[in-house]
């Protein structure tokens, strides 16, 4: 595995691949690597001749500086996991070569940002979008491979893409669970034992809201049964719960076939999220 932490280097070397017409993938990472990114390397390794990882703690996408600051930094570990995934590249860069400036451009989406992880951490997409825009600039993949646990950020990458014309394709890769449910994250691992034990609440309050919602029961209804749910767990708070349109993430009232639940919250003072489809899966 060819490790790179400078931008032009990385460019140099992709470049004669590219010449050779080979299929390069992206995966963009924050690093502290689990199951749930080892499946995304699977995914690129599968459709591309050449799989690129890129491991980088974005500052700008955090609103919170402590959770900046606490967001675990394991890359000696994860290169070795990358390595024996098989993975071709490392990108791992620092501030300075990603952020030569401190000022930088801002993005608007519309609704798409202002609403569930949006509008509870404002500027959050902003710094995500442009740090992704980068990640594409530099690497120029023909694909690049996301999670559905964060399901929001990939309908705004899609935007992204849609918007300002990035010629490659973008997969969404399904969730990647614990054995009792709870959603890989690179949080999980700063939970304490009686946390990790609470954790999988959420991934359990998606389950019974879309049983009760596929039953037949108002929306509202099933909201404060879900909310009672997470209030039963000394040190679990709930932020969320919402039914949307998984095409555009607009609010909904109802089940349809493009129906999915979103939910996030607190266990102790670590912030989770999870999603779950209730309509047709793909």
């Amino acid at each position: 595995m060819e490790i790179f932490k400078e931008i032009e280097p990385l460019r140099a070397y992709l470049k004669q691949f590219r010449q050779l017409k080979s299929s390069i993938g992206l995966v963009p990472t924050m690093g502290a690597l689990h199951a749930g990114h080892l499946a995304l390397i699977e995914a690129s390794r599968k459709e591309n001749t050449l799989t690129v990882c890129s491991i980088y703690v974005n500052p700008a996408q955090f609103n919170n500086l402590q959770d900046l600051e606490k967001y675990p930094q394991t890359l000696e570990r994860d290169t070795a996991l990358l390595k024996a995934s098989g993975c071709d590249v490392l990108f791992c860069p620092s501030h300075h070569e990603m952020y030569k400036n401190q000022d930088h451009i801002r993005f608007d989406f519309g609704a798409l940002d202002k609403i569930l992880e949006g509008e509870y951490r404002p500027g959050h997409f902003s710094g995500v979008a442009l740090v992704v825009s980068k990640l594409f600039n530099i690497v120029l993949p023909n694909k690049a491979y996301f999670g559905q646990k964060d399901f929001q950020q990939f309908l705004l990458v899609k935007k992204l893409v849609e918007d300002l014309n990035f010629d490659l394709e973008l997969k969404r890769v399904p969730i990647v669970r614990e054995a009792d449910g709870l959603a890989m994250s690179s949080r999980n691992m700063r939970l304490s034992t009686q946390q990790r034990k609470d954790a999988p609440v959420f991934y359990q309050a998606l389950q019974h809201a879309k049983k009760m919602l596929l039953s037949g029961k108002d929306l509202k209804a099933v909201q404060n049964e879900i909310q009672l749910m997470c209030e039963r767990k000394p040190g679990v708070r709930l932020e969320y719960f919402a039914l949307a349109d998984k095409e555009n993430l607009k609010l909904a009232e109802s089940v349809t076939g493009q129906s999915i639940l979103l939910i996030a919250g607190y266990v102790g003072e670590i912030r989770l999220i999870d999603n779950l489809v209730v309509g047709d899966e793909n």
